[in-house]
């Protein structure tokens, strides 16, 4: 991988596909796609976006030479496009206890009984939490 430090704390570890010929089967790409995934290094660590399994095993190597050994405490995936989200599964194996292919954000079962475990994070939000409050107390 080339090592691009977009700043101290965003690292890109996407990966290039030279496969594909048609992007979303409809758009002619003769030199393929670059499929765009960051580690925000910080107090936690989040994942920005998986790749399409195409180009997963590139992924995979980029994002474990950026993580050194350490887990990622967030996934973040802006929509579930296989560009996007086509590796979620992948991430689930190598991380079982985060439930990466399960757990779907505000609002499910899941996310309940992760917040009754665990508690909330500094960064939930407020009204949602009021949310919360009320489910556990009602």
């Amino acid at each position: 991988m080339t090592d691009l430090h977009v700043s101290d704390a965003i690292r890109y570890i996407g990966a290039d596909d030279t496969t594909i010929d048609l992007f979303e089967s409809q758009y002619v790409v003769p030199n393929g796609v670059s499929y765009n995934s960051y580690v925000i290094v910080d107090e936690k660590t989040a994942i920005m976006d998986t790749v399409d399994p195409r180009a997963e095993e590139a992924w995979v190597s980029n994002l474990e030479e950026v993580l050194e050994g350490a887990a990622p405490e967030y996934l973040v995936v802006s929509h579930l496009e296989p560009d996007h989200a086509g590796s979620i599964r992948r991430l689930a194996e190598k991380y079982p206890q985060y439930r990466f292919e399960q757990h779907k954000g505000y609002g499910t079962k899941l996310h309940y009984q992760m917040l009754d475990q665990y508690g909330p994070s500094p960064i939930h939000r407020l009204t949602f939490l009021k949310k919360w409050e009320a489910a556990r107390h009602g």
